[in-house]
């Protein structure tokens, strides 16, 4: 059984193309991702780790090459197909939570599902039950505003997954946590990750961080090199 759930062949990208101020930000990008693979991407910055991850999350499209996700080629979908599978088959967990202030934690976790087509009941029975296994569940009916740092990634993390995608794509997800902080949420994403068994690409500059994961690999020169 073919268990790649993430393809990238051939991406390239270039910005500001056919001006002075040309920028080739991808030069021929290559990764496969396994189920239940964790893997550190490191970058220096502007590097392009961002635009990588936004391309594999098909809210970018690549100049040329392929992006292939739980084994379908996005290459020529339209907006609604990529916007489906988006939802369905990705998560994505940035520095900053970005939860929606006016709602509870809970309602973060729910609120995505609803958007699915998952039942009211299913979706809070879930949401619960990530949160619970992140250690926030008694904080459940708490607005953002009233979570530490750490909580509200957590909950961020949750709602990444509340649909059960198959790829996590993560931009530098502890990056604005003390290193306490930072080393207990990141241990708690590997739960996470190691749980429910998907694919993960975490961008960090926390090299403790990506040493705990599978493998490395640095975005340098527009193209991806394994770190041994």
């Amino acid at each position: 059984m073919n268990d790649v759930t993430l393809r990238l062949d051939g991406l390239t990208k270039t910005y500001l193309k056919g001006t002075p101020g040309e920028v080739q930000v991808l030069r021929g990008v290559d990764l496969e991702l396994r189920a239940g693979e964790a893997v550190a991407l490191v970058a220096p910055s502007g590097a392009g780790k961002s635009t990588l991850l936004h391309i594999a999350g098909l809210l970018d499209a690549p100049d040329d090459g392929t992006v292939e996700i739980a084994g379908q080629n996005v290459a020529g979908r339209g907006d609604r197909t990529r916007t489906a599978l988006r939802r369905q088959d990705v998560g994505f967990v940035y520095q900053f939570h970005h939860l929606l202030p006016e709602f509870t934690a809970l309602e973060n976790i729910t609120l995505p599902q609803l958007a699915n087509g998952v039942s009211e009941k299913a979706a809070r029975d879930r949401a619960m039950s990530l949160l619970d296994r992140v250690g926030v569940a008694p904080r459940a009916d708490h607005r953002p505003a009233a979570l530490s740092g750490g909580e509200q990634q957590r909950v961020a993390f949750c709602r990444a997954l509340a649909n059960d995608p198959r790829v996590l794509l993560a931009d530098e997800p502890t990056g604005n946590l003390d290193p306490d902080t930072s080393d207990q949420v990141f241990a708690a994403l590997m739960s996470l990750v190691r749980e429910a068994g998907l694919s993960a690409l975490i961008a960090t500059h926390n090299l403790d961080l990506a040493a705990r994961m599978d493998r490395m690999v640095r975005l340098d020169g527009g193209v991806l090199k394994p770190v041994e």
